[in-house]
């Protein structure tokens, strides 16, 4: 042992400054690689949290949701399992399905989903690529500092140039650099420091996580840009009811279209807008009589998916899992079928949420289905205090689906407490009966989607609901169970018992939070922050930041 020092140190006093300089610098590298490793292998950059973990989860985890093969909701992604070198490797594959066969083709090899989370660039200020060109070139340059290494000078006493290393970042590689920002200052608003904003800052119980909520929300409003596909006329595309209990088709690809969100270049979108109306589909392409009516419906969603994949490089390079379309039709869930990735990969907002049905939280989004006759809510928002609601609960309407039914049997006409009615009286106003109300129940009907919940939370009644499978609208950030009621339909028949349980203080504080929470939900023109049209579009963000493209790696 002491003759190898000596001949160490005999080494180390006769070696030249470059071989002594690679000597000191070598281990340093080995033990620099070794603490990455193990650093990203046990890192927990976001907190876990305790609700609801579909959409904040993956937000909050080191894991990206797309990492292998994915299984949510009993679904496997068709996405080929990450390779030993961590995911650089990870081939995109397709499933392709026909002449009675199944087989697998490769995509382009350059475009790979990332397991990793955090960027290469958190410490490097990236400008956007110019439109023009599609790379920016980023140059890193290295000078020792410390180094015992002379100079060394050419014939013309010039210093040579400082060695660069230069990278090329693609427009896709960045946009994913700038999510995983997002996702850190996310992380960093967690314990509860929530930022100034002259217009409204969340708090209270009805958020999961207040100060997480508002900073998302002000991310998004930084960074979100979406996409609309230019291709497609009205009145299928391009356009939607702004009325009727299918107002939401409408009114968002309308005012998405009118929005600072939207983007022209494509290149620089987050996400990507598939803006067909089922609505309009079902009314001038549905034939009752036809011997497959699905068929034409069907067939125009993957026509039209067909056509923008054939123009544009965007959705072959994520099987459309940076896509989103939006329905408020009961049928948007069965027209999603039309092709198997729009159903499986793509974000899917729907008022038809129902996880029985192939609604999958942890990347589609649940919106409120809001009746809206006149187009506008004049007229509908409003209610007196809790101390002027005589009736404990009210529901009226038509007899269809499997929970009315029950409804009806245990409570119509039975109870003046509990004002249950198949049709209500002439003369008797619906709205003034849910004004009148303290509770207000909204069972599921054929599905579960229905505009109840938010006419209660418009009139100041608070929801009961009665539904199976179902996903509250924003359930990601909105803590239903603190504005609401959640009855299961076994329970029915104990309605007037589970009610009266509550006490008058937390029926005072329900209604109270339902009163604050009722913004979220208001349809305003043009749209006011914070309100339907810009948590649809949160709600949508939040699923983006789910996935991780190609391009950007953990640190």
């Amino acid at each position: 042992m002491e003759g190898c020092s000596r001949r160490v140190c005999s080494w180390w006093k006769t070696s030249s400054s470059s071989t002594w300089l690679i000597g000191f610098i070598l281990p340093l590298m080995v033990v620099s690689a070794m603490v990455v490793l193990s650093g990203s292998k046990s890192s927990n950059w976001l907190f876990s949290s305790n609700y609801y973990p579909w959409t904040w989860g993956s937000v909050y985890s080191p894991v990206s949701s797309f990492s292998g093969n994915r299984t949510i909701d009993n679904s496997t992604t068709v996405f080929s399992p990450p390779t030993e070198d961590g995911g650089a490797g990870l081939e995109l594959r397709r499933r392709v399905v026909g002449g009675g066969e199944e087989r697998e083709e490769a995509l382009a090899t350059d475009y790979t989903l990332q397991r990793s989370a955090a960027p290469p660039l958190a410490t490097v200020q990236v400008r956007e690529a110019e439109p023009p060109s599609e790379e920016t070139r980023v140059e890193f340059i290295i000078t020792p500092k410390g180094s015992n290494v002379s100079t060394l000078f050419n014939d013309t006493h010039v210093l040579p140039t400082s060695p660069k290393i230069s990278r090329r970042f693609t427009n896709l590689q960045m946009i994913e650099a700038k999510l995983q920002q997002s996702r850190a200052a996310i992380r960093d608003a967690k314990g509860g420091n929530t930022s100034f904003d002259p217009d409204y800052v969340p708090s209270g119980p009805v958020y999961w996580n207040p100060s997480a909520f508002q900073r998302s929300y002000l991310e998004m409003e930084r960074v979100f840009k979406v996409f609309i596909y230019k291709e497609g006329e009205h009145p299928i595309f391009h356009n939607g009811p702004c009325g009727s209990i299918y107002s939401m088709e409408g009114n968002f690809i309308y005012k998405l279209e009118t929005s600072t969100f939207r983007t022209t270049n494509p290149d620089k979108a987050s996400v990507y807008f598939l803006p067909f109306s089922v609505v309009s589909m079902v009314h001038f392409i549905y034939d009752r009589n036809a011997p497959d009516h699905w068929l034409p419906l069907k067939q125009t969603v993957k026509d039209y998916v067909d056509l923008v994949a054939g123009r544009y490089p965007y959705w072959n390079r994520s099987l459309g899992s940076d896509h989103f379309m939006l329905s408020c039709h009961d049928w948007g869930p069965e027209l999603s079928k039309s092709l198997p990735e729009l159903f499986k990969n793509s974000i899917r907002a729907l008022c038809n949420a129902n996880m029985s049905e192939g609604f999958q939280p942890s990347k589609d989004v649940s919106i409120p289905e809001i009746n809206l006759p006149g187009g506008r809510t004049n007229g509908l928002i409003g209610g007196p205090s809790p101390s002027r609601r005589p009736i404990l609960a009210f529901f009226a309407g038509g007899v269809h689906g499997p929970i009315r039914p029950i409804l009806l049997e245990h409570w119509e006409n039975k109870d003046p407490d509990i004002q249950v009615h198949r049709y209500l009286p002439k003369g008797v106003s619906y709205s003034e009966m849910m004004r009148k109300s303290k509770y207000c129940i909204c069972p599921s009907g054929y599905e579960v989607a229905s505009p109840r919940m938010v006419e209660a939370l418009y009139t100041g009644c608070v929801p009961v609901l009665i539904k199976d499978n179902y996903v509250p609208p924003f359930s990601d950030v909105l803590n239903w169970k603190s504005f609401s009621v959640e009855v299961p339909v076994k329970d029915i028949p104990n309605l007037k018992n589970i009610l009266g349980a509550i006490s008058t203080r937390q029926y005072i504080r329900m209604q109270r939070r339902g009163v604050a929470v009722r913004r979220h939900f208001e349809v305003n023109l043009p749209p006011k922050r914070y309100d339907v049209f810009h948590m649809t579009l949160h709600s949508i963000w939040l699923r983006r930041m789910n996935i991780r493209l190609h391009g950007v790696e953990d640190s």
